[in-house]
């Protein structure tokens, strides 16, 4: 099935909806230590179980509620360097933005590029009111990310039995996002 409104072309970036050639790729950048050093997901235990999260969460997200995480690659090169985008949370009911990238695109404003442009579709697009982005306290990086996109500190949650701080942006907060 086709999702026209989850390809996103911004300046240097192409996002779209992953796909099966994603799995490798993905499943490398997830083998780096530092790449998973911050996520609450308990890192990558085999390519299995990446395929796994793609075709059933990921592609399950697309169909049930029409977005999900979304692959990304550089303009040109036609190879996936890491993924950003929306997923609903049901045990929260709410929508968080997300992202992880090999650590080689690290600091060159692609996390912060792509966000903009997955918030954007999320207020615009989707028709989302409010967007979260949970964070684990140490993940100054991201934390900076989300700060840069008007998310404030919203309040401190336990997830996967690790401290996360809930930020949070409303849509008429988000001028320089949309």
């Amino acid at each position: 099935m086709s999702y026209p409104n989850l390809f996103i072309e911004t300046e240097r970036l192409l996002i779209r909806p992953f796909k099966m050639e994603d799995i490798d790729p993905s499943y490398a950048m997830n083998l780096d230590a530092e790449v998973s050093r911050y996520t609450a997901d308990g890192g990558v235990v085999s390519k299995k179980e990446i395929e796994r999260r793609i075709v059933e969460n990921v592609f399950g997200d697309y169909e049930k509620h029409g977005f999900g995480r979304l692959a990304v690659e550089l303009k040109g090169e036609n190879k996936f360097i890491g993924f950003t985008g929306l997923k609903y949370l049901e045990d929260m009911n709410e929508v968080d933005l997300g992202y992880r990238f090999m650590k080689e695109y690290w600091g060159k404003g692609i996390a912060t590029e792509s966000a903009r442009a997955c918030v954007n579709l999320g207020f615009e697009t989707i028709g989302l009111s409010k967007i979260i982005a949970m964070v684990l306290p140490e993940n100054r990086g991201s934390i900076r990310v989300i700060e840069k996109l008007n998310f404030e500190y919203e309040k401190d949650i336990i997830e996967d039995n690790q401290l996360a701080k809930i930020y949070s942006l409303i849509k008429k907060n988000a001028p320089n996002c949309i």
